[in-house]
């Protein structure tokens, strides 16, 4: 059942192209009409060859020209099928690839999260294209297979129709086992596109940590990791090979006791005055010719079975429920001053395992809020339900007295400049990458915003400085050049709310107190929270929380925590004991 609605949801994609469609069926039924009429033009040569030396070559010559032409005409319109069947298929393969991209813009984060990214990748590459090979091949097939089994099997009954039976009666068994062999191997393949993806997965991990991989001398490690999926897809693409290579030639064997019959059936006939010579010939190759759509269908058997196993990954990912939809009356906040008011929320990953619990806080404009804790104590997700990444479970978030749930997203997002600890940079231009977030940014405007984050010196030092094209993923920069670059970008948005996620990781302590300060300037008047591991960089904070288990535990200002004598005092003693 899973099968069927996976072809029938591929071929709801291709509606569209509806035009192109009857252009290649039009084409298929004049290639096969061709074919068909050929044979009957060779029957009436042969049937002019009546006895030595009586031979009607004047009709032999006119009949070879017609077959000519009808050889020409076939060729003609077969490279038509296949032109407009290629076009149906590239379409429909460009309109799926635009459709999952788009829903990975539209699903929760959550649900990125909670899948393999090169799985992911895969659905969008692999699974697609073995999509397109697929639709290829079933419409090459379907297309002049209908129109031959059906314009043949007039042609035999026309000629003779005890034969045609006999011929109707015999191929149901193809199909019966082609069907079986199917059914049998179909799981295989579901198994192989899963395993396609999971190696895929493997890759790109292992490929992107490659440094860690090294620094751990985790190479071997590795390799026999990645070697027990290699050989598991082996393993698995050599069964479903053998299943698919299995299917053809049994359905051939079938066939040819088919050919068999009709040839014996078909000389008896022929001896007793039945027909003639030139008939039984042409009867011949009907025969065969009934039979061929049978045979390729069960030669790409394979292929079509990997299409519809793929179809179904991509279907998964296009079927995954979208993120809550953002209001139609949305509000907005025109003057943005950064009010934010946090009350009574909740929020866990998953139901059995609270993290938030009745969650409070009033920062008001111009605050500076830092957030200390534990790993894990929800420090991260806390700013992943400010920028609403993830929905609270219960409570609101308001800003400005505007709760962010009766927002845009996209109008939520413009209000907040972010930095996180993962720098992340595309393959494209430093002066692109800076103006990521505000493409309208002028070069002065860009180059100051990097003179704040003190990366200028640095990018002119670079061989085309701000035209100098950066690797994917800022392989050709520093970690800590690379975060100096997310900073100014976000420095260039001019943000009414500063978050900061541990910003400063990977930057050295001199280039970290300067930076301390554009930050000090660039927040003068903005709200800002910091989530911060060094307790040193947060010590001039107006508020610091203290979160453990998803709870606000302490707050104050540094000199207040201190004094408490609590756990902020135990977690800073714990960084300066000396």
């Amino acid at each position: 059942m899973k099968n069927k609605s996976a072809v029938s949801k591929v071929l709801k994609k291709i509606k569209p192209y509806t035009g192109y469609l009857i252009l290649a069926i039009f084409s298929a039924l004049i290639s096969v009409s061709l074919t068909l009429y050929i044979p009957v033009l060779t029957g009436n040569a042969i049937d002019n060859i009546i006895d030595k030396g009586n031979v009607n070559f004047e009709n032999i010559i006119q009949i070879l020209i017609y077959i000519g032409i009808g050889i020409a005409g076939v060729t003609f319109f077969q490279w038509m099928m296949n032109y407009f069947t290629n076009i149906i298929s590239y379409k429909t393969m460009r309109d799926l690839r635009r459709e999952v991209f788009r829903k990975f813009n539209n699903v929760p984060l959550s649900y990125i999260d909670t899948h393999s990214h090169g799985d992911l990748i895969s659905r969008v590459i692999n699974d697609i294209d073995a999509v397109g090979d697929g639709l290829t091949q079933m419409f090459l097939q379907l297309f002049s297979g209908i129109v031959t089994i059906v314009g043949t099997l007039i042609f035999m009954l026309f000629i003779n129709w005890k034969i045609a039976i006999a011929v109707v009666l015999l191929t149901p068994l193809s199909l019966f086992v082609a069907t079986f062999i199917g059914k049998l191997s179909h799981r295989r393949f579901v198994r192989q596109q899963s395993l396609q993806g999971e190696i895929s997965s493997y890759v790109e991990e292992y490929v992107g940590n490659q440094r860690i991989v090294k620094s751990f001398s985790y190479e071997q490690r590795s390799f026999e990791d990645f070697e027990r999926y290699n050989t598991e897809l082996y393993d698995v693409g050599f069964k479903v090979q053998f299943a698919g290579a299995l299917a053809n030639p049994s359905t051939r064997l079938v066939n040819a006791f088919v050919y068999a019959a009709v040839g014996i059936f078909g000389a008896v006939t022929a001896i007793s005055g039945g027909i003639t010579v030139g008939q039984l010939s042409c009867f011949l190759t009907y025969a065969n010719q009934y039979t061929k759509p049978f045979n390729e269908v069960t030669g790409v058997l394979t292929q079509l079975q990997t299409a519809i196993a793929a179809a179904g990954r991509v279907f998964d990912v296009l079927e995954a429920e979208d993120e809550t939809p953002d209001p139609e009356n949305a509000k907005t906040v025109g003057d943005c001053k950064g009010n934010i008011k946090i009350e009574h929320v909740y929020f866990s990953y998953t139901k059995d395992k609270p993290l938030i619990t009745d969650f409070s806080l009033d920062a008001k404009s111009g605050t500076h809020i830092a957030i200390v804790g534990p790993t894990g104590c929800g420090k991260t997700t806390f700013i992943n339900l400010l920028m609403r990444f993830y929905d609270t479970t219960k409570g609101t978030i308001s800003i400005d007295g505007v709760n962010i749930m009766d927002m845009k997203r996209d109008e939520l997002r413009k209000i907040y400049g972010m930095v996180l600890q993962g720098s992340w940079l595309f393959n494209g231009t430093i002066m692109e990458n800076l103006r990521y977030g505000n493409e309208n940014a002028t070069d002065e405007e860009v180059i100051s915003a990097a003179k704040s984050a003190y990366a200028h010196g640095f990018i002119r030092r670079m061989p085309n400085g701000y035209n100098t094209v950066i690797s994917e993923g800022g392989g050709n920069l520093s970690q800590g050049q690379k975060q100096l670059l997310c900073i100014a970008r976000a420095m260039l948005t001019n943000p009414s709310v500063l978050i900061l996620d541990e910003a400063t990781s990977s930057i050295d302590t001199l280039t970290e107190s300067r930076i301390q300060k554009a930050f000090s300037k660039m927040m003068e008047g903005r709200t800002s929270f910091v989530v911060a591991h060094r307790l040193s960089t947060i010590k001039e904070s107006d508020i610091i929380l203290v979160m453990k288990d998803g709870n606000i535990i302490e707050q104050g200002s540094h000199d207040e925590l201190i004094a408490k004598n609590g756990f902020y005092t135990n977690l800073y003693n714990s960084q300066f004991a000396n």
